[in-house]
């Protein structure tokens, strides 16, 4: 005789059913017809051989088998579901927003974050939005950038300086170079420029970018020279894809902060979480 397997999705009507004694009463919790569980009882009786309820005009009774099978039935469907709920709740989903131009910063410190606490999932969400709203929108942590920001924990200070591709090392190219702007104005190459008097270029030639991530890139790809905060490029000069003309940097007050949503349900791994996250970056 083939072994067949036990139809798993019939116990919880068994012991449903077992509970009211009654077919419509079952049918009504479980959300299904009477006839669909009176299939899924035929079908576990077929599977055990033998029958789990005795039918009466008054109503139905657990056959004298059904009554030894019940609280051992019952006992390890428990038991399953106490599995299941303990490893949901080790399943952490955290909800983070993040400004687009932190990408680079943050996305090697996700995947270190990922080896460490394998519990917990980032679903991350990327905007030019730079701010943080919890009231208002449905996520669980958020980096935020901007000045006389407070709240939360510090990631990192703003710190601007030129990089460029290596092919553009000569100071008659570097004069003549095209300046990548990560605004739609002049604001950070102005700001770095009026604190050294090395590299005057004059903006003669600009190219402006949604976001700093955009000039960077353009920069890796030898379109000009961009203006970029030194933090989010430190892998990309690392690794040769950039390099720095000048060793100037100039803080702007600006910061980037890790801000995180109060949470009951979740606590646990939100804090998880943000130590995973800081201890990375403090490493």
């Amino acid at each position: 005789m083939p072994h067949r397997s036990l139809p798993l999705n019939a116990i919880n009507a068994f012991l449903v059913t077992a509970r009211h004694l009654n077919l419509t009463h079952a049918a009504n919790e479980l959300c299904l017809t009477q006839g669909a569980v009176s299939r899924k009882i035929a079908a576990l009786e077929s599977w055990f051989g033998f029958p789990l309820f005795e039918r009466h005009a008054r109503g139905l009774h657990l056959s004298p088998q059904g009554s030894v099978l019940l609280p051992e039935l019952r006992s390890a469907f428990e038991h399953l579901l106490t599995v299941a709920e303990q490893a949901r709740a080790q399943q952490t989903v955290v909800r983070l927003k993040a400004p687009t131009c932190a990408m680079r910063w943050l996305v090697p410190r996700l995947l270190d974050l990922e080896q460490h606490y394998p519990e917990l999932q980032v679903a991350l969400t990327t905007t030019t939005d730079h701010t943080i709203n919890f009231k208002t929108e449905p996520y669980d942590a958020a980096i935020v950038f901007g000045t006389q920001l407070s709240a939360g924990d510090l990631l990192f200070e703003e710190a601007l300086t030129p990089v460029m591709n290596a092919t553009l090392t000569q100071r008659n190219t570097l004069e003549k170079a095209t300046l990548l702007h990560p605004t739609r104005d002049k604001t950070d190459w102005s700001l770095w420029l009026a604190k050294q008097a090395e590299f005057q270029p004059g903006m003669r030639k600009n190219q402006h970018f949604d976001t700093m991530d955009l000039a960077i890139t353009a920069a890796i790809q030898g379109l000009g020279i961009a203006i970029a905060d030194e933090t989010l490029v430190e892998e990309d000069i690392r690794a040769g894809r950039l390099q720095r003309p000048f060793a100037l940097s100039v803080r702007t007050g600006a910061s980037y902060r890790l801000v995180i949503r109060e949470s009951r349900t979740k606590a646990t791994g939100l804090a998880a979480f943000r130590e995973g996250l800081l201890g990375v970056n403090a490493g």
